[in-house]
């Protein structure tokens, strides 16, 4: 981190917010931030608050009390929070899930879906167009179901997802159908299994994404994408942040494919977030260069 950044220096007007999960520690939003509020001028701390599946509802409630401006929510809770908030941005209804809260100042808790708009975003600054475009997902879970469903609401013609075939994949179906409905967007989801299908949808694709954990620390040798389903014009995304520059990004670029890396989609979500709950977009390129180059 850059020595000259300015530390957090806690005032009677200081704000509180932070991300709530399972296993948060580990967690980059803290420092992103942190530093991002210091730079900002944002009188507010970001702190990682560990909370039990069985203890979220005391916990929305206690940010609510306690005054938080806002959360970031992870997994496990980015479904099981619905319950417990009051309002549902038309992203996160659709989608089902929430990593955003902004807590009004009559203590309303609305709930938002930024992961999505990151992705798009961070696109968007890359130069790579989405509407009309056919892309292929592999991975349906919170990552990617956000990434298609905002891919969806902004114009992306044709969505193949691909996952493996669990207990969740009946339900998953029946979510993407809702989302397809909703926008417009034809969506097919397919059994990870079918290697047919998959070189098939990705031969027809202009864009291809990896919303699962392959390729993140401990999985860095592994790859969704077979080297030989690389096709001149495909665009290669990876929602993997850590390592920065994954196996499937290191192999595209290497064929001279575009890429767009996790560590935009991070940012970006992160800055829309923070233009909810704080007023305030991040300074995206400051963060970048402050944190990760």
């Amino acid at each position: 981190m850059d020595s000259q950044l300015k530390q957090p220096y806690i005032t009677g007007h200081t704000r509180l917010t932070g991300l709530i999960g399972g296993n948060v520690r580990e967690s980059f939003s803290p420092e992103m931030h942190t530093v991002s509020f210091a730079h900002s001028g944002i009188d507010a701390v970001y702190l990682s608050l560990n909370v039990p599946p069985e203890d979220l509802e005391l916990a929305v409630e206690g940010a609510r009390a306690l005054g938080f401006m806002g959360l970031n929510v992870t997994m496990p809770h980015k479904t099981n929070i619905l319950p417990y908030l009051d309002e549902l941005s038309p992203a996160a209804k659709l989608m089902g899930a929430v990593n955003t809260v902004k807590f009004t100042e009559d203590g309303i808790a609305i709930g938002y879906n930024t992961d999505g708009e990151g992705f798009t975003r961070n696109a968007m600054e890359n130069g790579v167009v989405l509407k009309g475009k056919t892309m292929t997902i592999v991975g349906a879970g919170g990552a990617g179901s956000a990434v298609l469903g905002q891919c969806a609401m902004d114009g992306v013609s044709v969505i193949h997802v691909f996952n493996i075939r669990d207990e969740y994949f009946d339900k998953i179906s029946t979510r993407l159908a809702d989302i397809s409905s909703a926008t417009g967007a034809k969506i097919e989801l397919y059994d990870l299994a079918d290697t047919v299908a998959f070189a098939r949808c990705v031969a027809e694709s202009d864009i291809f994404l990896n919303a699962t954990k392959v390729g993140a620390l401990g999985m860095e040798d592994e790859c969704v994408l077979p080297e030989e389903l690389l096709h001149e014009g495909l665009v290669v995304a990876d929602t993997v942040y850590n390592p920065k520059v994954t196996k499937l990004l290191t192999m595209a670029q290497a064929h001279g494919n575009k890429t767009l890396a996790g560590i935009g989609m991070l940012l970006w979500q992160g800055s829309i977030a923070e233009e909810i709950y704080a007023g305030k977009a991040m300074d995206v390129e400051y963060v970048e260069q402050a944190l990760f180059a």
